[in-house]
């Protein structure tokens, strides 16, 4: 295998060549270690016919010379070439040779070039090989070999029969009279037969007259009589069924030279340029690249723009353009190349004087001869008015037209630069209307967005120009303050804002009162990033809130730290149902007739890990908040019915519902799947609910109640006497059990009016046969009066706290034994 590889390679031409054998033994003179061999090593000795091909270029000065060369390289640079600059050589010849002298010089390597010389129209190639090699006296020269390749070959011929179109020469062919009455075809090419679709045999030497092709015709015939008569080049266009020929004649003597050229496509171009100009239903225009005037429009640009046809045809482009643009313009059209877009929106003036918005396409034609651009127009004004309004929309409240968040956190931040700068503050006012929720509530959603409206009027009325009201969401709006006033300054505004805001609202007849409460964070002190000052202003507004509201409260560090307790709390008890840290206590309701245990109230405790036990006053409402209420009262509920189901039959456990259990709508299969699953009799259950659950969804929460008394579960009213509209709510719906508030229990042995009005509930659950039971019992006077009011039920820690679940049958054995002495 590896002798047949050898006698393959050997055969290889190539390997034989002049250019391989210098190669070779340049190669082979590079001693190890050096970059190049020398001139001697390489050039001498072994050469012998190659002498005459070699020419040795050396550096003198910032030039580069021929200092010898042999005799085949003189003929070839066509003089005597010793001691001669490089740029002296002929230019075919030196071009070539200076390129490989440098790729060689820079390269440290041998590089090949070829070379293309011209001479009389013949065309021959030569292969220049330079070769670096280091002289012994220091520096580099250049070994340059010459040989020409192949054979050479006719230029013209070359490009004669290599071109698509056709070309001919036409013999005149005189009458008696001297009179041109035919043509001969005395030489063509290949193109020729091509487009004339004959063979060239049955064209040279024929007659046009006798032929059958496309030169043949009687006009073609009369319009080369007129050249020959004429003596002037002209062009002729052609056409049959298929295909169009442009003819360009030049006449010498009685001999025409022809060049044939196929426009069909050209032809069916320009035709479709026509349809898709003239029928298109985008505006169009051609203008001439040098006079800028206006060539050619369609029926959409005269219809759009309002110009007449023929005014439109003496106007120039820049006619359409503002006046303002037209530098712009000028200088963008400066820079058109064969196919333009533009990078941005132009504005054009219409007849009438206005102006639209444009995007404009083009490409250069030649339109009657002409070098010309076909420019479409897209009209984008109305698109245009639609983005800005998008891009205001992105930025405004679509309600107030105030600004919105985004617009509200990116000018706080330029504002808080600035003052950065300045060395100035910055103040960030959280505004929330008090009572806007009763609007909501009592008039609907729409008179409550008339009202913010007016809201937004007012915030705006006396605004600073340097300042900025934005509404965040719902009935929240924040300012910036950001002239650099003082704390009391700004105190002074948010006085006056509340005082503002506060005054009635007079809509449709109705006049509405609202408040408002103000929170404050100035910069640099209470922060100094937008997110810093925002969020601590919305502390102080939940302090202002916290006090009532229609009061104004500056950020204080302290309630930063009460924040971070909420955060914590939150984070705490988001852990707490999952690690199983809730535990139930219950306290008693002690039945005054019977006297004796009826009843657990079930409360709902919080063991800590480690900050121990925590009041469910702390952590309710920050349930409430975060969304964990829901699965926490579903906990309580099913936790409260196991326990009960352990205790005796007629003991039954009241569990308290959040209104945000109502809200998820599937309170009803919570309770029956926790009387299931423990296995307690629906009637030992009793839920207590405040009247809130009636302010929102009141005939929902209806349906819901019945659908549990229904099945056997008591229902009680807690709070009662506390809220605004209780006694409509007995007639809503029929309870089994009414709770009077502790603010009355409390006072009802120092007070008539708290008498009165524990004597008015009790004969009022008396009359409806409802039970009453009084919470908050804590002396025995408190208990001897509400005996002789006629209260059913009474529960408070004169009986006993709320216990855990392993006391309860303490409490009932005490209670046991207490009512047994009674007896």
């Amino acid at each position: 295998m590896v002798a047949v590889a050898r006698l393959k390679k050997s055969s290889d031409p190539e390997l034989f060549s002049d250019v391989s054998v210098l190669k070779r033994k340049w190669q082979a003179a590079l001693k190890p270690g050096k970059e190049l061999p020398f001139f001697e090593d390489v050039m001498l000795g072994s050469l012998g016919r190659l002498a005459d091909h070699v020419m040795l270029i050396k550096e003198k000065g910032a030039q580069l010379e021929i200092s010898r060369a042999g005799r085949y390289v003189e003929q070839w640079l066509e003089t005597r070439v010793w001691d001669t600059p490089l740029d002296g050589c002929p230019p075919d010849c030196g071009l070539i040779l200076g390129e490989a002298v440098a790729s060689a010089r820079r390269t440290s390597k041998p590089h090949l070039a070829t070379a293309h010389c011209v001479r009389d129209g013949l065309v021959q190639v030569y292969d220049v090989l330079a070769l670096p090699v280091a002289s012994r006296w220091g520096g580099v020269m250049i070994s340059a070999y010459v040989n020409k390749r192949g054979v050479q070959y006719n230029l013209l011929d070359a490009i004669f029969c290599a071109t698509d179109d056709g070309i001919l020469s036409l013999a005149t062919i005189r009458d008696a009279t001297g009179r041109p009455v035919d043509f001969q075809i005395v030489h063509l090419n290949q193109g020729t037969a091509r487009l004339l679709r004959q063979p060239v045999d049955e064209l040279r030497w024929r007659r046009l007259s006798a032929g059958t092709h496309a030169l043949c015709s009687p006009l073609v015939l009369d319009w080369l009589f007129a050249i020959v008569g004429g003596g002037v080049a002209d062009q002729f266009e052609v056409s049959d069924d298929t295909s169009t020929l442009k003819i360009n004649a030049s006449p010498v003597g009685d001999l025409i030279a022809l060049s044939l050229t196929d426009v069909t496509n050209m032809k069916r171009r320009e035709q479709s340029f026509r349809l898709l100009f003239e029928s298109n239903p985008m505006p169009m225009w051609v203008f001439d690249v040098e006079t800028r005037n206006f060539l050619g429009v369609n029926d959409a640009a005269v219809s759009h723009y309002g110009y007449d046809r023929a005014t439109f045809l003496k106007m120039k482009l820049q006619d359409i353009w503002p006046e303002d643009e037209w530098e712009e313009h000028t200088h963008a059209l400066g820079r058109v190349g064969d196919v333009y877009q533009s990078g941005r929106n132009w504005r054009h003036l219409k007849a009438d004087g206005s102006e639209i918005e444009v995007l404009t396409f083009g490409r250069r034609v030649i339109f009657e001869g002409r070098d010309s651009f076909l420019v479409s127009a897209v009209d984008i004004t109305e698109r245009r008015k639609a983005e800005a309004r998008v891009a205001y929309m992105a930025h405004h409240d679509a309600l107030t037209d105030l600004a919105n968040r985004v617009m509200f956190q990116d000018r706080l931040r330029q504002d808080l630069e600035r003052s950065r700068l300045a060395r100035t503050s910055v103040a960030v006012l959280c505004i929330d209307l008090d009572l806007f929720k009763n609007v909501n509530d009592s008039f609907g959603h729409p008179m409550g967005d008339r009202l913010l409206r007016l809201v937004a009027d007012r915030l705006t009325g006396d605004l600073h120009p340097g300042n900025l009201v934005a509404r965040l969401g719902g009935d929240e709006f924040a300012m910036i303050l950001a002239t650099d006033a003082s704390p009391n300054d700004v105190s002074d505004q948010a006085l006056q804002m509340i005082e503002t805001l506060s005054a009635p609202y007079h809509i449709d007849g109705l006049e509405i009162v609202i408040g408002a409460s103000v929170g404050i964070a100035m910069s640099p002190g209470d922060g100094e990033s937008g997110e810093e000052l925002l969020r601590n202003a919305d502390m102080a507004l939940y302090r202002a809130k916290s006090e009532g509201g229609g009061v104004h409260h500056f950020f204080e560090k302290e309630m930063d730290r009460h924040a971070q307790r909420r955060r914590d709390m939150e984070i705490d008890l988001r852990r707490a149902l999952a690690n199983g840290e809730f535990e139930l206590h219950y306290q008693p309701l002690v039945d005054l007739a019977q006297d004796r245990i009826v009843a657990f109230e079930a409360l709902l405790r919080w063991q800590h890990p480690i900050k121990g036990m925590i009041s469910p006053a702390e952590f309710i409402p920050v349930a409430e908040d975060i969304g964990l209420i829901v699965p926490l009262g579903e906990w309580v509920l099913r936790e409260a019915c196991m326990q009960a189901a352990k205790w005796p039959s007629d003991i039954k456990v009241a569990v308290n519902l959040s209104p945000s259990q109502f809200r998820s709508r599937n309170l009803t299969q919570v309770v029956f799947s926790a009387l299931a699953q423990s296995g307690l009799s629906p009637l030992r259950l009793e839920l207590e609910i405040t009247e809130s659950i009636f302010l929102a969804d009141s005939e929902a929460n209806l349906a819901i109640l019945h659908q549990l008394r229904e099945f056997g579960v008591r229902i009680s009213m807690d709070d009662f006497g506390t809220g605004y509209s209780s006694l409509s709510y007995l007639r809503s719906f029929p309870f089994d059990k009414i709770k009077i508030d502790r603010s009355f229990v409390r006072d009802i042995a120092e007070r008539p009016d708290s008498v009165a009005i524990v004597r008015a509930i009790s004969g009022l659950g008396r009359s409806l046969n409802i039970s009453t039971t009084a919470e908050g019992v804590e002396t025995v006077d408190q208990l001897d009066w509400l005996r002789a009011e006629g209260c059913t039920e009474v529960q408070g820690f004169l009986f006993s706290a709320a216990r855990p679940a392993s006391e309860i049958d303490a409490l009932l054995r005490k209670f046991g034994d207490r009512a047994s002495q009674a007896a």
